[in-house]
Order: C-alpha cells, then sequence, then structure tokens
C-alpha cells in the first residue's frame, strides 16, 4: 500500500507519517529513508530533531538523489523523509524536471509499501524568481503524481491529519 501525508511547513505531517506506519506495521521495524543533504547548522539542528523523534523505532537510510535505486532494495515497508527535499536536491544537481517525474513515477509503480511525506508549497503566492516557480510546479505535478498512485491521502495541518483519498 501506498500512503501520501501531504501538508505545510511545520504542519506535523512527520510525526503522523512516522506514527502511522509503525501503527500499520507493529511486527517490524520499517524503513525511514531520509532525503535531507544538509550544508548549514539549521539543517542539521532539523535533522538532529527527527533523529531523536525516531530513536530505533526505524532502520535509517540516508540517500538525497538516488530514490529508485534504493526503495527497490528495501523488504520492509519504508517511509520517504521527505520527497520535497528529494526535488530540491534533484533541482540543486541540475537534473531535468522530465527525469525527475519520470523516476518518482517509476518508484510509484514499485511493488513496496510506502509512506511518503511532501509539502504542500501551492497554497501561497506566486513566487518572484524563476528557480522557486520551477520547484512549486514541480512540487505540485510531484503531489499529484503521487495522489493518483497512492491508496490513501492525508493533508496534514496544525498536527492534525485529514483523509483525502
Amino acid at each position: 500500500m501506498k500512503t501520501l501525508f501531504l501538508g505545510g511547513i511545520k504542519s506535523g505531517k512527520s510525526r503522523l507519517a512516522e506514527a502511522y506506519i509503525l501503527q500499520q506495521n507493529p511486527h517490524c521495524r520499517p524503513y525511514y529513508l531520509a532525503t535531507t543533504e544538509f550544508f548549514d547548522t539549521e539543517m542539521l539542528e532539523r535533522i538532529h530533531i527527527h533523529q531523536q523523534r525516531r530513536q530505533d523505532l526505524f532502520i535509517t537510510l540516508e540517500e538525497p538523489m538516488k530514490l529508485l535505486d534504493v526503495l527497490q532494495t528495501c523488504a520492509q515497508p519504508v517511509l520517504v523523509e521527505c520527497v520535497s527535499m528529494w526535488l530540491n536536491n534533484q533541482l540543486y544537481h541540475q537534473i531535468p524536471s522530465a527525469a525527475i517525474l519520470q523516476e518518482l513515477d517509476a518508484v510509484m509503480q514499485l511493488p513496496a509499501d510506502l509512506v511518503l511525506v511532501h509539502n504542500e508549497v501551492g497554497l501561497g503566492i506566486i513566487p518572484d524568481n524563476p528557480l522557486a516557480r520551477q520547484f512549486v510546479d514541480l512540487s505540485g505535478k510531484a503531489a499529484q503524481l503521487m495522489a493518483q498512485a497512492c491508496e490513501q491521502v492525508f493533508f496534514c495541518s496544525a498536527g492534525l491529519s485529514l483523509r483525502m483519498k
């Protein structure tokens, strides 16, 4: 089964996704695929908070770029935290949007049990620079692709989730 947790930054989606995958898989340690590349101390602090929260409840894998390659090797359910950072990494390394969406589509075709976390970035104003607009457009397309492929989709806000699908 594939499940998407979608919401704004600090909406509680990561915590809710973690609780969900653990509840769905009480007899195994799921994988936690961390996609964040960190370049500054503030991002390192965010990563540290996530690490403390998940403790040893997950088997942690760290891969900022090759999502499909890693997921093809996972035998247990996987929490992908988060697709938004993976998209960011792809754009940072100048991977074309079409190639990014093609890889994400291949990920969604895998027979694996996945819980995906993704930021909703389309509720604000249109960004004032081309790279930010490219990210928002790509993120929206990725969200639609994932939502169509997932059996369940939850929208998160204020630490709560609302089932959309």
